[in-house]
């Protein structure tokens, strides 16, 4: 799955939780300061381009809808990240957030149990 930039990823946030939007609902739902709609439009349509973002013609205007899930996204984010930094073992990256108090043992304990979950 290609990478996104982040103001790549900025809509697409928008879009996953608009789920099919119009381009004036895609620029309502950035953060100010709002970039301009032709910076919006460009990126809507390089994420079309990569296969992210579905167009719906409908008349002189077009619907957007996610075509990548946010879950699927994340998933192949979280794993490029864990074998890009920490040589493909989460143990290290868990570990690491250890390390900088980045994750608490409440938050380590609910881990442990979703693990164990899974695992029956």
């Amino acid at each position: 799955m290609k990478p996104l930039t982040k103001a790549e990823e900025q809509i697409m946030h928008s879009i996953w939780k608009l789920e099919t939007a119009f381009l004036k609902d895609i620029i309502d739902a950035q953060p100010e300061p709002k970039p301009h709609s032709n910076t919006i439009a460009t990126i809507v349509k390089i994420l079309a381009d990569k296969g992210f973002v579905g167009i719906e013609q409908m008349g002189r205007v077009h619907k957007y809808y996610p075509l990548v899930s946010k879950e699927t996204y994340s998933s192949s984010s979280i794993r490029t990240l864990v074998d890009g930094y920490f040589e493909g073992s989460f143990a290290d990256a868990v570990s690491f957030m250890v390390k900088q108090k980045d994750i608490s043992i409440k938050e380590l304990e609910l881990l442990l149990q979703e693990i164990k979950k899974a695992k029956k």
